[in-house]
């Protein structure tokens, strides 16, 4: 069982929570932040503490409590300092430019793949091969780098593809004569 909601969130300096309505919002230098609460959680503000505990002794609740602490705890994370996540284009050809709000991505295909950013992300590119999204939604981040992803994933055989940093591609041996 796990236990993520015995863990208390320390809020770092600059950054407001407030509850309203079932809903807990979070305030910082990178933006503003609001959930829902289930109403199986608890959670409480001491100074700049939050802990967070289920309400009644059942199994929904006690995940429930967790997964709340979990996702607070990134938008904490996210409005005081933000997140970012690294694609890297492997291939001959491969490149992409950031145009506003736009990436420019030319992955071998006989057009060029156009990409609109979301609200609350931003990229830039390092270099050709390289793209660096940010953001202060941890969830946001991690999908708009999946869809980027999803154009050309990395194939086992030769390792071409979009991929994100850190990612290892199974490799496979070719076929022999």
């Amino acid at each position: 069982m796990s236990r993520v909601a015995n863990n208390p969130v320390e809020l770092p300096k600059g950054v407001v929570v407030t509850f309203e309505d079932g809903q807990i919002t979070v305030k910082g230098a990178k933006g503003s932040m609001a959930m829902p609460i289930n109403p199986e959680v608890e959670v409480k503000q001491e100074d700049n503490v939050l802990t967070f505990a289920a309400r009644t002794s059942g199994k929904f609740s006690r995940s429930m409590s967790g997964t709340t602490r979990a996702l607070v705890n990134n938008m904490v994370a996210g409005v005081s300092e933000g997140f970012q996540q690294k694609v890297e284009l492997v291939g001959v050809g491969y490149r992409a430019q950031v145009q506003g709000s736009n990436i420019n991505l030319t992955l071998g295909f006989s057009h060029p793949v156009v990409y609109q950013l979301r609200d609350g992300v931003t990229a830039e590119c390092p270099t050709q091969t390289e793209i660096l999204l940010k953001s202060s939604d941890k969830q946001l981040l991690g999908q708009t780098a999946a869809e980027i992803r999803a154009f050309r994933p990395p194939e086992p055989y030769k390792g071409k593809g979009v991929r994100l940093s850190g990612e290892t591609v199974r490799r496979k041996e070719a076929k022999k004569k």
